[in-house]
């Protein structure tokens, strides 16, 4: 479904937390209302998004950590793009990091991305590209390599199965509120994907929405279901042309921009999108001040935005 042309409305003033490191490219709040995130030095932090910001460790993952998901036990899974998925037990063992899967059909794992758990601790997790990592993320989407995955692992471990292949960009994953589908971000083709898992259309794979106006990248669900999507710039006519060109053409643009150290536009977008692949927000912020939108979660009435590249997450208040 395309969305509807209406213009976006604007989203509310941001409120920056500052966190003492860069990149805090996923968030998650957990039960006591604390905002959990991981920045580019392997560090997963917690702060309460209210009042005096206090900055707590609470692990190192040794790597890039990226997508969280906190679990109902309150141990927190972690997307690793170096490391694969991991499981980070914060009580009574602070900090313990378990590896739960870094390799896949008898290859490494890499560049993970983002995780959604099911209530039976069925884990589901996605993979960018099998041919770039994090750092050359841009390289992944001019030459739209379609190597992204979405992966199942079963509460019993094991090996992951691939559910999805040949996605563009894999990215942002989520379940619905009654886990008959999974819907994951393909940030290079401007689309949400959803899997049916359960029903008359259980293993069919379809379009909930497409033609979105920016890159979407981390999701989430709020309390009536909505599905957030962050935006992390706006669409590009280079970007859009080049997935229409050769791929020889698609290669040596890549190659000729990469020195350039491209700095994505001051925008904020987000977006909620109904279970019927409806809009129902569309939020943006031209100067924001913060920068390239990787994750939105609601909590408690307001959003907190998170980024690849701020020193910080951001808060605003939830419009009515």
């Amino acid at each position: 479904m395309t969305p509807r042309r209406t213009g976006p409305g604007v989203l509310p003033a941001l409120r920056p937390v500052p966190l003492g490191g860069t990149g805090p490219e996923d968030v998650v709040v957990d039960r006591e209302g604390r905002v959990v995130t991981g920045v580019e030095d392997g560090r997963i932090l917690r702060v309460h998004p209210h009042g005096p910001a206090r900055v707590q460790q609470i692990a190192r993952t040794g790597g890039r950590p990226l997508g969280l998901e906190v679990l109902r036990d309150g141990r927190l899974l972690v997307c690793d793009a170096e490391r694969g998925l991991l499981r980070v037990t914060i009580e009574p063992v602070v900090g313990k990091v378990e590896v739960l899967a870094d390799s896949v059909a008898g290859a490494p794992l890499r560049f993970c991305s983002n995780v959604a758990a099911a209530a039976d601790g069925t884990v589901y997790f996605t993979v960018s590209s099998r041919r770039y990592g994090l750092q050359d993320w841009l390289g992944d989407l001019m030459e739209h390599t379609a190597t992204g995955r979405l992966l199942r692992l079963r509460p019993d471990g094991g090996e992951p199965e691939i559910l999805l292949d040949g996605l563009d960009f894999a990215n942002g994953v989520v379940l619905s509120e009654d886990e008959s589908c999974v819907v994951v971000a393909e940030t290079g083709a401007y689309r949400l994907t959803r899997l049916w898992l359960s029903g008359p259309r259980a293993g069919r794979r379809d379009t909930l929405i497409e033609n979105l106006p920016g890159f979407p990248d981390n999701l989430s669900r709020g309390a009536d279901g909505t599905i957030w999507v962050a935006l992390a710039g706006p669409r590009q006519a280079l970007l859009d042309w080049l997935r229409h060109a050769p791929v020889q053409v698609r290669r040596a643009v890549w190659q000729a921009v990469r020195p350039l150290h491209i700095r994505p536009l001051p925008v904020a977008r987000v977006m909620g999108i109904g279970p019927d692949g409806r809009v129902r927000h569309d939020l943006r912020r031209i100067r924001a001040g913060y920068r390239m939108v990787t994750s939105v979660y609601e909590h408690d009435g307001t959003l907190v935005l998170g980024s690849l590249l701020e020193d910080g997450i951001a808060v605003c208040e939830l419009p009515t």
